[in-house]
């Protein structure tokens, strides 16, 4: 166990007080731990890199708290009828094909190295922002219908894109491990 790993979990604790926040309509208080988990994240990650830190557990605990943190609050704002359900149902099959792909090649004996691609980091930084603007807007209480709507835009587009990605990686890879 090293600093980044319990950085790390200190993200993955922070998911049902983001959740708990939101849902008490702590929209400010949200905003902040939100915001801190995503400069968490980016710290456990520099000091992994740079102090050469990187562990096993790390690489597999770094994407399995932001899949927690984004899935959770993507499923609560819908839930609260604050993001469009269409795009919650976007953003969690994404990452539930994902998981799913995972592990079926883990039990078909033909393991996918966790290693993320540039367009779900790009995806990734995008469900973020829009989260964020959207805390942040709510909890100061400004309007932001139209720029909230092109953000929905871009991060359907983002979401569909990096899935499209990670699905035609993995049938590479599994096509590539039988033969």
């Amino acid at each position: 166990m090293n600093l980044p790993n319990l950085i790390t979990i200190a993200r993955i604790l922070m998911v049902p007080l983001t959740v708990w926040l939101i849902i008490s309509d702590a929209f400010g208080l949200a905003f902040l731990v939100f915001v801190l988990a995503g400069v968490s994240d980016g710290i456990d990650g520099f000091i992994a890199k740079h102090y050469n830190q990187r562990t096993e557990l790390g690489a597999h605990l770094d994407p399995l708290a932001d899949k927690a943190l984004l899935v959770s609050v993507y499923v609560t704002l819908g839930f609260l009828r604050v993001l469009p359900a269409w795009l919650v149902i976007i953003v969690v099959s994404r990452d539930v094909l994902i998981v799913g792909a995972f592990i079926l090649s883990w039990l078909m004996e033909q393991p996918v190295r966790v290693q993320p691609l540039v367009l779900s980091k790009v995806n990734t930084a995008g469900q973020i922002l829009l989260v964020v603007t959207l805390l942040g807007a709510t909890a100061i209480g400004l309007d932001l219908r139209g720029t909230l709507l092109a953000g929905e835009i871009a991060v359907a587009i983002l979401t569909v894109a990096s899935g499209g990605q990670y699905l035609y990686e993995w049938v590479r890879h599994m096509a590539g491990a039988t033969t």
